[in-house]
């Protein structure tokens, strides 16, 4: 056995105690040769087997219920108001719409929705009508999926009423590490978004919070956000590869390459080894014929598009899953 297979295996059998990972040990992980990148795959794929069913992936949609003239300039962002792109422009959409949304979500076999909102914070009117619309597909369609929301830097209040109208759990993404942030937003700090977490967590919902790589970032970037989400022991981790838009600041940014992507998956695995690692924006254009291996190691996938592009045919996914011969999550909380 050589320096690498050592290597891994070590981290493996550290991370199934659930003990940390310091950030030099998770920077090897990130270093190791693509050769080997299956080893590595392998053991983030049995850590996921320690700390989840065997062989069960999600299916989660999302809807683009408010679109562009954001305030905030994030560079990756096609709905900036800061940036000319090609999106369509509107104000948050009537409640039928968000209540359609959820029923394509479930014909895709999701069991997750999530209602998105462009913006900085979602103001107290637009929290009420997404709250109405929560009750409307939980109490009255009594639709089998379960609510997620993500609406900006919310107070407590606001966070509180989504609760009490079904809603399990907020997204709010990090997006980069602290150091590389400023890089790529300014309207506002990481240190918004850290809080915000905190109060997401304070009124006792369920957190959703992850990144995108390929904007440019370092590997110690990638490690420092994984070590930050271990810090607040999040729920679920959505991965997002940057898919650049013609318009923003970021359409000629590096990228990441499949082998790379894989690195930081399992990277993420080893260090939040009991959160919910989800495959997002980009896992179509970046993993390419690796997709298969990264589905080992993560426990959803997001379907049927994603704020401003169009995602992979939901019949890939649905072959995906029979190949891989795993069974779609179907557990809805009430």
């Amino acid at each position: 056995m050589d320096r690498y297979e050592s290597l891994i295996i070590e981290l493996y059998e550290k991370s199934s105690r659930y003990e940390p990972l310091t950030r030099e040990e998770a920077l090897e992980l990130l270093k190791v040769p693509d050769d080997y990148v299956p080893f590595l795959t392998h053991f983030a794929q049995k850590l996921k087997k320690q700390f989840f069913p065997e062989n069960e992936l999600e299916f989660c949609s999302i809807i683009n219920a408010k679109s562009g003239a954001c305030s905030e300039d994030c560079k990756f962002c096609a709905q900036s108001k800061f940036y000319k792109t090609p999106i369509n422009v509107y104000n948050l959409v009537p409640k039928e719409e968000i209540v359609e949304g959820a029923e394509r979500g479930v014909e895709f076999g999701a069991n997750r929705y999530c209602v998105v909102l462009a913006g900085k914070q979602a103001t107290p009117e637009e929290v009420e009508k997404i709250a109405d619309a929560v009750r409307e597909v939980k109490e009255v369609e009594k639709l089998p999926i379960n609510v997620c929301v993500s609406a900006g830097t919310m107070d407590e209040e606001s966070l509180k009423k989504l609760k009490e109208a079904g809603v399990k759990r907020v997204n709010h993404n990090l997006e980069a590490s602290r150091n590389f942030f400023p890089r790529i937003v300014t309207t506002h700090s990481w240190e918004d978004r850290y809080e915000t977490i905190k109060r997401i967590k304070k009124v006792g919902l369920s957190t959703c919070c992850g990144g995108i790589f390929g904007m440019g970032e370092t590997e110690e970037d990638r490690v420092d956000l994984a070590l930050t989400y271990r810090e607040l022991e999040v729920d679920s981790i959505p991965l997002n590869f940057l898919m650049p838009i013609q318009g923003t600041p970021l359409e000629k940014a590096p990228g990441i390459t499949p082998l790379e992507a894989l690195k930081v998956i399992a990277m993420f695995r080893f260090t939040n080894p009991k959160a919910e690692l989800r495959l997002c924006g980009g896992r179509e254009q970046n993993l390419r014929d690796f997709h298969g291996m990264a589905v080992l190691m993560t426990n959803a996938m997001m379907v049927g598009g994603y704020l401003t592009r169009a995602g992979r045919d939901i019949k890939k996914d649905y072959q995906l899953l029979e190949d891989l011969r795993a069974k779609r999550k179907e557990e809805v909380l009430t």
